[in-house]
């Protein structure tokens, strides 16, 4: 059974290579058979012991400094939670479409691909908000304050794009 230090530390490990975009076997792929999708797993749950040397390596891999990967103290920013961005859906489809449609257009076509029609919130990522950024002309934090002056998004949403 696990210690509750390698579920730390392989959780730490997960949350470093989810931030990625990488998939277990993504990771195998990335380093050319380097790292194993199973080793890699097996750290991540804690199920085998990983040595000093190894997470060194895989520290390099990621692009992170070790400390990044072990468990203890305050989390990092990127690892910690982070503010949600929590689009006003009832809000949005009260304003006028020259004004916010692209908005809802975009958040129309995350619900079709998340199956998601409750109708009165939507989460986006950060990805999602530098996206839209791009459409509006406008940088994160620009379209977040527009976002919230349109009552669209909740206050809370400066300091998720203050973590960028």
């Amino acid at each position: 059974m696990p210690s509750e230090y390698a579920k730390s530390l392989g959780a730490r490990l997960r949350a470093i290579r989810t931030q990625q975009g990488l998939s277990l076997h993504g990771v195998e792929e990335k380093s050319r058979g380097r790292w194993k999708a199973v080793v890699v797993g097996s750290y991540e749950r804690g199920d085998r012991a990983v040595t000093v040397q190894k997470l060194a390596e895989l520290a390099d891999f990621y692009g992170v400094p070790v400390s990044e990967l072990l468990p203890g103290g305050a989390a990092p920013s990127p690892l910690g939670p982070t503010p949600k961005l929590v689009i006003d859906l009832e809000r949005l489809a009260q304003l006028p479409k020259e004004k916010a449609g692209p908005l809802a257009r975009y958040a129309a076509t995350i619900q079709s691909q998340r199956g998601d029609y409750n109708g009165k919130v939507l989460s986006i990522r950060q990805e999602d908000l530098r996206s839209l950024a791009v459409i509006y002309d406008k940088s994160p934090s620009e379209l977040t304050e527009e976002l919230i002056s349109w009552g669209v998004l909740d206050a809370e949403a400066r300091r998720a794009v203050e973590a960028f």
